[in-house]
C-alpha cells in the first residue's frame, strides 16, 4: 500500500517536531530513498508500515531516526574556501593575540555532518598557528544524526571525500592511509570532539570564541531561525564571531553586526540590551 498525502504530511510533521527542519511537500519523494536504510534495518520494508508504527509508538527513538535521515548532510574539507581564508587572515590572528593570557581557544562546528569542517579548522590551526602547540584548543562538532557523528569520531574518509577540497599536502601531512580509506592523524583528532545534539532542543549555552553555522538556517522556519540565532548570540564571547553560509544572514541588527573581509562575510555579536 502506497503512502497517502496524509502519511507524507505526518512524516513532515515528525521531522519538524524532532529537528525543526521545514520540508516542502514537493520533496516528499525524498522520504522513500532517504528512509530506505531505516526501513531495511527495522524490517518494515515499506514506508506506509513505518508511518503506522510511528503513529502507534509514543517514544521518540524512531522519530529521531527519521528526522536524522532527512537532514541534509552535504559537507567537504575546506568547503567554500573563502571562510577558511577569512579565518586564517582576518579572524584568528587577532583572536589568538587576545587569548594569549588564557591560552585557550574554543570553536564550534554546528551541524557538522561527518566532521570535515571541524577537521579542516583543526588542520588550519596546526598549519598556520604553530604557537598554539601548548594551548588548550577545543573544536566541538555537533549534529542531529548519530550515524554521521560516529563517522566524524572515527575520522575515516573514502578517497572521493579526501579528494574534495583537501589540499594534497594536507592529506599527506595530516592523514594516513588505512586500507582503502584515509584516517585523520591522532594529533588533529585530539583537537576535535563530536556529539549528537539538536540545534533546536536542549542547547547547553556554553561559550565559544567562534561558531560556524553554515548552510543550516535555510532549512528552518523564521521563528526557529530567530531563536537559534539568539542562542548563538548568548553563546559567543563578546569579541567572538559567527560565520554563516554565503546566502544566509541573521536579520537581527540589534544582536549582530555584519563585517566583510577577505571577500567573505562574518558577524560580530553586539552587546545585549
Amino acid at each position: 500500500m502506497a503512502c497517502t498525502d496524509a502519511d507524507f504530511a505526518y512524516l513532515r510533521s515528525v521531522v519538524f517536531e524532532q529537528s525543526s527542519n521545514v520540508l516542502d511537500a514537493s520533496r516528499d519523494y525524498l522520504f522513500e530513498s532517504r528512509l530506505q536504510p531505516l526501513l531495511d534495518s527495522t524490517g518494515l520494508k515499506m514506508l506506509d508500515r513505518l508511518v503506522a508504527v510511528l503513529r502507534q509508538q509514543p517514544g521518540n527513538a524512531m522519530k529521531e531516526s527519521v528526522a536524522a535521515a532527512m537532514t541534509v548532510k552535504e559537507t567537504s574539507f575546506f568547503r567554500d574556501r573563502k571562510p577558511f581564508d577569512l579565518l586564517q587572515s582576518e579572524l584568528l590572528p587577532p583572536l589568538i593575540r587576545q587569548r594569549e593570557s588564557v591560552r585557550r581557544l574554543r570553536m564550534w562546528s554546528a551541524a557538522c555532518s561527518t566532521g570535515q569542517e571541524a577537521y579542516s579548522l583543526a588542520m588550519l590551526l596546526r598549519e598556520h598557528f604553530t604557537q598554539l602547540g601548548d594551548w588548550q584548543v577545543e573544536i566541538l562538532g555537533t549534529d542531529i544524526s548519530l550515524d554521521v557523528v560516529n563517522r566524524a569520531q572515527a575520522g575515516r574518509y573514502r578517497h572521493g571525500e579526501v579528494s574534495r577540497g583537501l589540499p594534497a599536502r594536507y592529506r599527506l601531512k595530516y592523514m594516513r592511509q588505512v586500507g582503502d580509506e584515509w584516517e585523520v592523524i591522532p594529533e588533529i583528532r585530539r583537537m576535535c570532539r563530536f556529539y549528537q545534539r539538536s540545534l533546536c532542543h536542549g542547547l547547553s549555552l556554553e561559550r565559544y570564541d567562534g561558531i560556524l553555522l553554515r548552510n543550516v538556517l535555510l532549512y528552518f522556519s523564521p521563528e526557529t531561525r530567530r531563536q537559534l540565532l539568539l542562542d548563538m548570540h548568548r553563546m559567543l564571547q563578546p569579541d567572538g564571531f559567527m560565520i554563516l553560509g554565503s546566502s544566509e544572514q541573521p536579520d537581527l541588527p540589534d544582536h549582530f553586526r555584519a563585517e566583510l573581509k577577505a571577500n567573505a562575510c562574518y558577524y560580530r555579536p553586539l552587546p545585549a540590551g
